[in-house]
């Protein structure tokens, strides 16, 4: 009796689906590989969260992030 993995095929069938969802708006034009996809996006919020550290003094004086003031001690635990 031979025991099967349960994760090849969850594999297989996140590819598929990745895939179905891909293929639905190709109409015959080259797709990009999902991996490509996944890849380009995990980059772009490395860099968001880079600029965004840079900029921090910046944001601030703009209103745009806090002032610095931390989480409220009421919403901690005890």
């Amino acid at each position: 009796m031979q025991i099967q993995s349960k994760a090849l095929p969850q594999s297989f069938s996140l590819r598929r689906t990745i895939r179905s969802l891909t293929a639905a708006g190709e109409s015959g034009a080259e797709a990009a590989h999902p991996l490509l996809i996944v890849t380009a996006v995990a980059l772009f919020a490395l860099f968001a969260i880079v600029e965004i550290d840079l900029h921090t003094v910046q944001l601030q004086a703009l209103g745009l992030l806090g002032h610095g003031m931390g989480i409220d001690p009421v919403f901690l635990s005890p």
